[in-house]
Parts: structure tokens; C-alpha cells; sequence
């Protein structure tokens, strides 16, 4: 067993599970990216470090500068512990109605919160963030959904990891969210084989899943655009709340694995596609562990009660 000089030595080279007893084809395998087994939990902690060392090695980060980013859930906590690592003064803009799990772990690695109005979702943090870097210059501002280390991040390091480990990949799925998940690995993989499919799942617009976005409501990330985001995706599945759900508690229930919800909607995204092919092996990505999601009472409570609770608290 390797001995690490610090936590940040512990970002990537995540595990792939094979979770194939739920795959509705039984010639379609199904293996789940486990990101959750980074140290603040997520495949955030991915982009976060590469931004931040991207940053320190352009100047845009010098010691003691503040960071000043918009977040509503991992990719804030992932650069507050990298910060608090690294003795960067942190200040996360959150929407006011997030789930307390993630103010909890924004204090516990010592991020000032700002919070924005809650009924401007993930957008009014954005914008929030925006103004506010625009009144301060002395700030350093990363903005995730316009920087490119974040798909690099992933076409550097997840794309690699699943070209190393699965080469017979078919189908690689994922949520859309910032789209560096998708821009990054997907490029990478296209370019070792251009068969490979690339598949993004959103929810209906005017609908919320945990860590997802609808492109047609408005906004699209840069990075989307940068990234050659129309020319690369291959296709779209829609995953309603109640979906996402289903297959967060049968990731559970069936395999063992306590995930986001955002896997769940991942998953479900799979199985969509796996019922349309012959044959294949599709990859997913689990963005996180479950433990960030428990107020939500997805395993517990009526799932009727837990989509319609989904629409007042931000838990993503």
C-alpha cells in the first residue's frame, strides 16, 4: 500500500465496478466510475485541484490570495479543501435553500459562505459571483463553468483511467452539468477510438435532477461551446426526478453502492441506452458518495414525498 504525502495525492485513479445486474440487455455491460472515492468526495475534487494549480502556475494564485467561486454543491467543497490545504482564504457564493450537508462541509474546511437568493438556483450563485469578482479585482476567479482545466482535468485524467481500464468501451454516459465531465473524457475517448458513443443526460426542461442542467433553459456552460459540445455528443437521454431516484436506491439496494443522486440519474441514462443497442459495454460516471444526500431521505421516504421535496431544497 503507497503512503501519500497528502490527501491531494489521492485525487483520480478511481475504481470501475461492474454493476451489470441491472443493465436491462444481458449483452450490454454496465461498469460505474466510482468518483466518490476522492477525498472530499466527488469527481469535483478532479477540476478543483487542476484549477488551482493551473492558476498558481499562471499567477492568477499567489499565496494568501482569496478564491471567490459559485458553487451549490461539490466543486465548492472540493476547492475549500484544497484551499484550506494550500492557506488560500476561500469564499463559496451558495444559494440560500442548499441542503445543510453542504454548508456543514463548506465550515468544516473553513469557506466563508455567501449566500445568494435561493429561488435563482445555481444561476443566481453565478451571477452573484460574477459581481462580486467584478468588485474585487484582488480575487481570484476561478469560474468552473468557463475555465478549461476543468475538461482538461478529465481528458487528461478520468479519459485515460477508463481508456486504461475498460479499452473495450462503447458507450460512455454522464451527467450535464458544467459539461467538463463529458467535453473532457468524451474528446479523449473519440480520439483513441471515434466509434466510441457519447452521451449526455439532462433532465425535461423545467424539471430539477440533482446536479444536472437542461440546456434549453437558457444558459450554457463555455466550456460546453469551447469544447465542441454539439459536434462531440452523439445524443441526449432525458432522466425525470423520479428516475433518478429509482436507480439511486437500486445502486443500493442490488450493488452495494451508496451513491449521489446524480448516479442515479446516470445510471438510469445507461440502462436507456443499453435497451437500444444490440450489444456493448457502457461506462457511467458515479459523481459521488450518498453520505452528502441523507436529508434527502431518497432511501428512506415516500419517493413521491422525496421529488416533491427536490423542488424547494438544492441538494446537489
Amino acid at each position: 500500500m503507497a503512503v501519500y504525502s497528502s490527501v491531494l495525492d489521492m485525487i483520480g485513479d478511481t475504481p470501475l465496478v461492474d454493476v451489470s445486474r441491472i443493465s436491462p440487455n444481458p449483452k450490454v455491460r454496465i461498469l460505474g466510475k466510482m468518483e466518490g472515492q476522492n477525498p472530499a468526495g466527488s469527481v469535483k475534487d478532479r477540476i478543483a485541484l487542476q484549477m488551482i494549480e493551473e492558476a498558481e502556475a499562471d499567477g492568477t494564485l499567489s499565496p494568501g490570495k482569496t478564491i471567490i467561486e459559485p458553487s451549490s454543491g461539490n466543486t465548492g467543497i472540493a476547492m475549500a479543501m484544497i484551499a484550506r490545504i494550500k492557506g488560500y482564504p476561500i469564499k463559496i457564493v451558495l444559494p440560500e435553500n442548499v441542503s445543510i450537508e453542504r454548508r456543514q462541509l463548506l465550515e468544516v474546511f473553513g469557506a466563508e459562505i455567501i449566500l445568494s437568493p435561493g429561488n435563482e438556483g445555481s444561476n443566481g450563485a453565478v451571477r452573484r459571483a460574477i459581481a462580486l469578482a467584478d468588485e474585487h479585482p484582488e480575487w481570484a476567479f476561478l469560474y468552473q463553468y468557463a475555465n478549461e482545466a476543468n475538461p482538461r482535468a478529465h481528458y487528461e485524467g478520468t479519459g485515460p483511467e477508463i481508456w486504461r481500464d475498460c479499452p473495450e468501451i462503447t458507450h460512455f454516459v454522464a451527467g450535464l452539468g458544467t459539461s467538463g465531465t463529458l467535453m473532457g473524457v468524451g474528446t479523449f475517448l473519440k480520439e483513441q477510438n471515434p466509434d466510441i458513443q457519447v452521451i449526455a443526460v439532462e433532465p425535461p426542461i423545467g424539471e430539477l435532477v440533482e446536479g444536472l442542467r437542461n440546456l434549453d433553459e437558457g444558459y450554457i456552460p463555455p466550456v460546453y461551446e469551447k469544447w465542441g459540445g454539439p459536434e462531440l455528443l452523439d445524443r441526449k437521454r432525458i432522466v425525470r426526478p423520479k428516475e433518478s431516484i429509482v436507480y439511486t436506491r437500486r445502486l443500493a439496494e442490488e450493488c452495494g453502492i451508496f451513491s449521489g443522486i446524480s448516479a442515479g440519474a446516470a445510471l438510469a441514462g445507461a440502462c436507456k441506452v443499453a435497451e437500444a443497442i444490440d450489444e456493448g459495454t457502457i461506462v457511467f460516471i458515479v459523481c459521488d458518495g450518498g453520505w452528502k444526500y441523507l436529508s434527502t431521505g431518497a432511501w428512506t421516504d415516500d419517493i413521491d414525498e422525496v421529488v416533491e421535496r427536490a423542488k424547494k431544497i438544492i441538494y446537489f
